[in-house]
């Protein structure tokens, strides 16, 4: 086993093991679906919290994890389409071994703050259907992460620096997060990493602030992209169309190969805006649904280039901090 693999074969057998949930049921009636209530993130067990910044010279994580959850069916047979963080420990339980893995370089002299949220469940993303995905997830899961995105800031922030991250889902949702946030409170965003995800055309249009990063420390920018062996194993329902991606190995932005480990190579193909991988070994990531993990990496994203992140991270803080002053 590799490095890279040891850290995140845990996650990717704790996602296996959630593999056998209930199938998708669209033709359900409304009286049969469950939508779990609002979650209150007053509530200190809706969050991961762990604060590293000691010397103050750090930021703020704000980190919105993936989809964990396959559709689920509730004791008196309604069918639920969200994870439910305020009833279920056990969707706590799984939101939390991928939030403390993403921590445990993200939260490195910095503070970091997660939230369990009711995201949409893999089965509403195997619809393949960007209406149904879009409906389930603004009238859900999105409701979620704004009123904790507020919280955050009207409990926890303090007017501190900080960056947005998410993985999969979790990046779709910095994407509609950067739509909404007010002009003064983008100033304080050192970056958003947007791991696993895409930022379309329409997401430029109607939100023309949405810029990709160039270089390893330009500020207030998008740090997007999407890893797959070859460009014909795009997905579309993460990955296209993509406006804009970098490497996060040589933070370059043209198709200038990187060496990741000695034996992988990374090297961005500007055409389609995708990462492709060589010399990488992702046979242990599980097959979701025949939709991810074949032919593409999307359950390594947040993994294979931590190393590079955690750096990344220090750098973009640095150089904000110092442009601030």
């Amino acid at each position: 086993m590799t490095r890279i693999n040891a850290v995140f074969t845990p996650i990717i057998l704790a996602l296996a093991f959630l593999m056998p949930g209930c199938e998708n049921n669209d033709s359900a009636s409304e009286s049969l679906l469950y939508v779990p209530p609002e979650t209150d993130y007053t509530s200190s067990e809706m969050w991961t919290v762990i604060t590293n910044d000691d010397n103050g010279d750090g930021a703020d994580i704000f980190y919105i994890p993936s989809t964990w959850e396959y559709d689920w069916y509730t004791a008196d047979g309604k069918l639920c389409h969200y994870a439910d963080p305020a009833e279920c420990p056990e969707h706590r339980a799984d939101m939390s071994i991928e939030i403390d893995g993403v921590a445990e370089y993200m939260a490195d002299g910095n503070n970091f703050y997660s939230p369990y949220y009711r995201h949409i469940s893999l089965d509403s993303w195997a619809t393949l259907n960007e209406d149904t995905i879009s409906r389930r997830y603004h009238d859900v899961a999105f409701v979620d992460i704004q009123n904790a995105f507020r919280i955050f800031l009207e409990k926890y922030n303090g007017n501190r620096p900080f960056v947005l991250a998410g993985f999969s889902q979790g990046g779709k949702s910095v994407v509609e997060l950067l739509k909404t946030i007010d002009s003064a409170t983008r100033e304080r965003m050192v970056a958003a990493y947007v791991m696993g995800y895409k930022v379309t055309p329409h997401d430029v249009e109607v939100c023309p602030n949405l810029k990709g990063a160039l270089r390893n420390d330009d500020t207030g920018v998008v740090i997007c992209y999407n890893s797959v062996s070859d460009v014909k194993f795009a997905k579309p329902v993460v990955s296209e169309p993509n406006m804009f991606c970098i490497n996060p190995v040589n933070w370059r932005i043209d198709d200038t190969p990187a060496i990741l480990d000695d034996t992988i190579t990374v090297t961005l193909d500007p055409r389609m805006n995708l990462l492709v991988v060589e010399g990488y070994d992702g046979s242990a990531l599980p097959n979701i649904l025949d939709i991810l993990n074949v032919g593409d990496y999307h359950g390594a994203e947040p993994w294979l280039y931590r190393e590079s992140l955690r750096t990344n991270i220090r750098q973009r803080i640095k150089a904000f901090r110092k442009t601030s002053v």
